[in-house]
């Protein structure tokens, strides 16, 4: 795993540093995921020099977080975070510190992340620097605090989804004190940016545990500061590849038409959590060739997943919905031969309502097959029609 691209650049980044007679080291995620045996390519770097420092190493640099001792290096081909050994000043939103120092340390940094299994840093040579029990607690499939808990979550209370969110992901427990430190802090989640729990949300709706997540949503307390419906039962059987099928789920089994901007979803999250709203209550009584036109195959897939995921069974495979889809006479309205204009010409009716309603009628007759879509054949359905 470590022959890929990305940590291959970042080895030549963290020579680079040791070069010019300087310590650096792969942190984060990275090294989390290469002991649980995943594939990560977001490789990080941290380091005791200053970011001036680092700055002066490479070519090629941008600011991305300096003040936060954070420079992107671009000197390798590919993007590479540098971070400055930092350790966080006093936190009072619940969210960022007021101010960081930077140090030579890397112990003094591992000690201000939020997980073990976070808080490893791993040598150019392959070295692991496991202070806090980070290996052991992966082997364990536990989730636990750096140090005390109750200061990590009063630091940063999104810390507490975290926890709840890598839960998902992995399958791991949460280890018992660090989620009484939760239990005990639950309602300071109320302090932190929605899009920040929004982030959080997207993630969880993609993890391969989600029904222990929501477990783990309850019993930490964090449900009850939570907006919408969490029960562990109704996300048994929910699987998503994209965020935008969990927040119409959620949509949908809360019932609260203030869900999705509480949440700060955007336009597009919202029109599709609606359309699969309508397409699922329509299912309810059955789709007919209007909703196979109208809806995208996304959203008629969504919902045909939400009403078996509801525990209601359907007469018809997933697979037929594709097949029903792409038999249809055409696939947009766009594709219909004739417009209002046609019409007009057809009569002597004056411009009016009765254009839409002509119009509906005839992309109905082409779609049921009650018509071909030629223009000569649809002129003498409009004489028929008109005379209706």
């Amino acid at each position: 795993m470590k022959n890929d691209i990305a940590w291959q650049v970042a080895g030549r980044v963290i020579e680079k540093i040791e070069q010019a007679g300087f310590e650096a080291v792969f942190v984060g995620g990275a090294v989390r995921d290469l002991f649980i045996g995943k594939m990560n390519n977001d490789v990080d770097v941290a380091t005791n020099a200053l970011p001036l420092e680092v700055k002066a190493i490479f070519s090629n640099t941008i600011d991305v977080g300096i003040e936060h001792g954070t420079v992107l290096v671009l000197d390798e081909g590919e993007p590479i975070e540098v971070t400055t050994y930092r350790t966080d000043g006093e936190y009072t939103d619940h969210r960022r510190p007021n101010e960081v120092k930077f140090v030579r340390s890397l112990a003094e940094d591992l000690a201000r992340r939020d997980f073990t299994m976070n808080a490893m840093a791993l040598t150019r040579q392959g070295e692991t620097i496991d202070l806090y029990g980070g290996k052991a607690d992966i082997k364990s499939k536990l989730i636990r605090a750096v140090g005390n808990p109750l200061q990590r979550f009063e630091e940063d209370a999104l810390r507490m989804m975290r926890a709840v969110r890598f839960s998902a992901q992995l399958g791991f427990s949460i280890e018992t004190q660090t989620k009484q430190a939760a239990k005990q802090l639950a309602e300071q989640i109320q302090f932190v940016a929605k899009e920040r729990i929004h982030a959080e949300l997207d993630k969880m709706w993609m993890s391969q545990s989600i029904s222990q997540g929501m477990t783990m949503l309850n019993e930490t307390g964090l449900v009850q500061y939570l907006l919408g419906s969490f029960h562990p039962h109704q996300w048994h059987n929910f699987q998503a590849n994209n965020p935008f099928v969990g927040w119409a789920y959620l949509n949908l089994i809360s019932n609260d038409d203030k869900l999705l901007s509480y949440y700060k979803c955007s336009n597009k999250e919202k029109a599709f959590a609606k359309q699969v709203k309508q397409a699922y209550n329509k299912l309810q009584v059955g789709w007919d060739v209007l909703d196979y036109f109208q809806y995208d195959i996304e959203v008629l897939q969504t919902a045909y997943d939400f009403t078996c995921w509801q525990g209601d069974k359907l007469d018809f495979d997933k697979k037929q919905i594709a097949e029903k889809k792409s038999a249809l006479p055409i696939a947009n309205v766009h594709q219909l031969v004739v417009n209002g204009n046609h019409f007009m010409r057809w009569t002597e009716k004056k411009r009016g309502p009765w254009i839409k309603e002509v119009l509906d009628a005839a992309l109905l007759a082409v779609l049921t097959g009650e018509v071909v879509n030629e223009k000569e054949r649809l002129k003498e359905w409009f004489h028929d029609y008109d005379k209706r």
